[in-house]
């Protein structure tokens, strides 16, 4: 494959050239890998997903996906990966719960972009030393994707995975690196990734982290975790999840006053989020019924604990950003 699509390359929309896609792929990967190993830093993302599932249809047992739960993920996330692509796909995964050891690195960091660094380096020194205990592994596989070379004018480093150690010294495997997103998807549904995966909203890379401004602790991370799966469900039940391009939850490093069972509470809040964009640079608040938002919040409140207020962000983009770090 050349680095840049040409002129003749057609747009992969539907399952039949999806399947003449991985058909074609299969046959390049097994050449340019040959009986050699190659690495993968599994997220669950669409992209890794993806990547993960071809390879796997190329190469088999002689891929090895290592899934680092760094904590940060949404609620049962790491499991569902795990039971995904072992059960379902027999892949060569191995799992690392890492949870305690990235909020140990974050402990006295409340700077947003100083924890997004701190998350993307730990990632890479996770990944770094599980894959120097690997014997005779050649190449390392990314989920780069057509707008990542086309917007940075360089090579995506999937989950981080880019700033390996020079002396790793693999070689990159890139077999949708001239793919849009909805391409992705589509080659996707034809390798018998679920529906759930491939449509599922846009998550940062650093997670959950980036949804609890200031310094992260256990309580916070929790509260946004058990929110973000009550709005997902309630979405889900109404039909909003197929409107609603992203929806979230955020809990700021900041308490209230409140009141339960006739006593004074001093309490975190949760902030609700959904917007509506096509590209990510501007986005429009989707307008919840208020139903459907009064039904979202008796839930986080009678079932979240340490919160005491629910609140909705309704800033469009711009003047704020989607995230709230």
């Amino acid at each position: 494959m050349s680095d840049l699509r040409s002129s003749d390359f057609v747009r992969i929309t539907n399952q039949e050239l999806a399947n003449k896609f991985i058909e074609s792929s299969v046959k390049e990967l097994r050449e340019q890998i040959k009986d050699n190993k190659v690495i993968l830093a599994l997220s669950g993302g669409v992209d890794s997903s993806v990547v993960a599932a071809l390879l796997n249809k190329a190469i088999g047992k002689n891929l090895i996906c290592i899934h680092i739960n760094h904590g940060f993920l949404r609620k049962n996330e790491s499991a569902e990966v795990v039971r995904m692509f072992r059960e379902e796909f027999d892949l060569n995964l191995i799992y690392l719960d890492e949870a305690e050891y990235f909020l140990s690195k974050l402990k006295g960091v409340s700077e947003p972009e100083e924890k997004r660094k701190i998350i993307g380096r730990e990632f890479i020194t996770c990944f770094s030393n599980e894959a120097k205990k690997l014997k005779d592994i050649k190449f390392l596989a990314q989920g780069t994707i057509y707008p990542d070379i086309t917007e940075s004018k360089g090579i995506k480093a999937h989950h981080n995975v880019g700033g390996l150690p020079e002396e790793l010294n693999f070689e990159l495997v890139e077999p949708i690196k001239l793919l849009y997103k909805d391409e992705v998807r589509q080659v996707g549904l034809a390798l018998g990734l679920s529906k759930d995966l491939i449509f599922r909203q846009p998550f940062p890379g650093p997670g959950l982290a980036v949804r609890c401004p200031g310094e992260i602790d256990r309580e916070r991370l929790e509260i946004v975790r058990e929110s973000d799966a009550i709005l997902r469900e309630e979405f889900q039940k109404c039909g909003l999840n197929e409107k609603v391009w992203q929806y979230f939850t955020v809990v700021p490093d900041y308490r209230t006053v409140g009141i339960k069972d006739d006593k004074r509470t001093y309490l975190y809040f949760v902030v609700i989020r959904a917007v509506n964009s096509v590209d990510a640079t501007t986005a429009s608040v989707e307008e919840i019924p208020y139903d459907i938002l009064f039904k979202i919040r008796d839930r986080m409140l009678s079932e979240v604990v340490g919160i005491n207020r629910v609140l909705i962000d309704i800033t469009p983009k711009p003047t704020g950003t989607i995230e709230w770090e």
